[in-house]
């Protein structure tokens, strides 16, 4: 703590010299919901690598995603990431990305770039930016998702139906080019450890997962550490979900039949936990590689999803929804004289990750970020679950949580649910029937409104939902 201490008071002066900046590894997984880690308390899955990292360092308990314009959510998720914007002003943004934000030097890597630092990149991308102008150096740069096949969709319609097979090679998918694409990624970071150890400069290393998104495939021992029948079934579980929300037909939810089974649902999560295990081994690799090439102790590693999953949680399957299940995400900072073990219960965006190293290098944060660096937080930030968030998806979800009390709106049918997450976390009873329900609601939306107002949202809310609006309160 002495070292993390001395270090932001260095930057809170502004006079850290390029000998005092450290090396900033992100390592970056993909659809990876923030209840999918072995320590933070899933007993079914194993994650021994990750549970290292969250063993010596500080999480985020309660880290989300804002949303997404349209159905690849990670599309948005990434661009606030690297512009550092929020929701909708990153989609303003995102058509310039080639022709006026690469070149201005505004992009995360390109900002680290300036204040001294040598780029790494691989992995998953999906942002319109070329990723070789805004890193040093970037190999085998990944599109959303790999290619799927038809028989990795609508199934398993029974325990007889298991033509699709994760560890068959002939699926492509993550096998595509002869080698899973965690490996190969494994394999660049390794050696970019070792490119950047013969170099005096800091080093930034964006290293983006494509798992565990689907296709989720892994090696068979993988999807054999997880015998289908001991897979639980989330208390969550509804073979339909009630609400048209305008996700029925995304790719995401036709990967199991409809209606849902509680089968094809222990299957879907069979794969995702394997998938996770299998980019688990990869992360080994990596921190194995930064201690052996000796960068480990003068390193800041940070990892996070781009949002999170449903995998069977609602009657769902992807993650274009307000669930916490979709919306949050695993957070963990290690780094040097960072606690070890302990927990911040403020609610962040993912996306807070960008400005915080941009503190940590020294340079101060440009005018276009939005979000906010978390450094304060690591010095003094409590375990307590406490802030709000705002969350959308295109014009036919919002959200919003304020302390305890979350409101999910789904403005084409004037439908909105109230759920209380301290008492149920799992988001299992709408609140909307209770005794002063609708007071909650418009105080919720009043707060909703505000955030509208912040990330440039032009939704016009009240006209979706009179019947909670304060007409006196602010309008987009």
């Amino acid at each position: 703590m002495r070292q993390f201490l001395a270090l932001f008071l260095l930057l809170s002066a502004g006079s850290v010299s390029a000998a005092d900046k450290p090396n900033i590894l992100f390592i970056f997984a993909d659809d990876q919901a923030f209840h999918t880690i072995h320590q933070q308390g899933n007993s079914e899955i194993k994650t021994p690598h990750l549970d290292e990292l969250f063993s010596k360092g500080t999480s985020f308990t309660h880290t989300y995603n804002q949303g997404g314009w349209n159905g690849a959510v990670c599309v948005a998720s990434r661009t606030m990431l690297n512009t550092g914007r929020y929701l909708w002003h990153a989609l303003k943004d995102e058509e310039s990305l080639k022709s006026e934000w690469v070149p201005s030097n505004k992009m995360w890597a390109q900002q680290l770039a300036t204040a001294g630092y040598q780029t790494f990149f691989t992995g998953k991308w999906h942002v319109k930016a070329d990723p070789n102008k805004v890193f040093e150096v970037a190999r085998n740069v990944r599109g959303g998702m790999p290619n799927q096949t038809p028989a990795g969709y609508d199934r398993p319609k029974s325990r007889d139906d298991n033509a699709w097979k994760p560890w068959d090679t002939s699926f492509e998918g993550f096998w595509k080019g002869g080698k899973h694409w965690s490996e190969v990624l494994g394999d660049d970071a390794v050696d970019y450890m070792n490119m950047a150890k013969a170099d005096e400069r800091p080093f930034f290393m964006y290293l983006a997962f494509n798992a565990p998104h689907d296709p989720r495939q892994s090696p068979k021992e993988f999807v054999d550490m997880y015998p289908v029948d001991d897979i639980k079934v989330p208390a969550s579980f509804a073979p339909l979900y009630p609400y048209d929300i305008g996700i029925k037909t995304l790719r995401d939810e036709l990967l199991a039949p409809y209606p849902r089974t509680e089968y094809s649902v222990q299957v879907n999560r069979q794969e995702y936990y394997a998938i996770i295990t299998h980019m688990d081994q990869q992360i080994g690799r990596i921190l194995k590689s930064l201690k052996e090439t000796g960068q480990e102790d003068n390193t800041w590693i940070f990892f996070t999803a781009d949002h999170g999953l449903s995998c069977g949680n609602h009657g769902l399957l992807g993650k274009q929804n307000m669930y916490d299940h979709s919306v949050r995400i695993p957070f963990v900072v290690v780094g040097p004289g960072v606690e070890a073990g302990r927990h911040i219960g403020k609610r962040i965006y993912m996306q807070n990750v960008m400005p915080t190293t941009l503190e940590l290098a020294g340079v101060t944060k440009p005018e276009h970020v939005e979000f906010e660096s978390l450094l304060p937080l690591l010095k003094d930030g409590s375990p307590e679950v406490s802030g709000d968030v705002y969350g959308a998806y295109i014009n036919v979800q919002r959200m919003v949580t304020v302390g305890n009390e979350k409101l999910v709106m789904y403005p084409k049918t004037g439908v909105s649910l109230l759920y209380n997450l301290k008492d149920d976390p799992e988001e299992l009873r709408d609140l909307s029937s209770k005794d002063g329900s609708h007071a909650t609601k418009k105080r919720l939306f009043k707060e909703f409104l505000v955030h509208q107002q912040v990330v440039g949202d032009t939704l016009d809310a009240v006209a979706a939902f009179p019947e909670l609006a304060d007409q006196q309160g602010p309008r987009p």
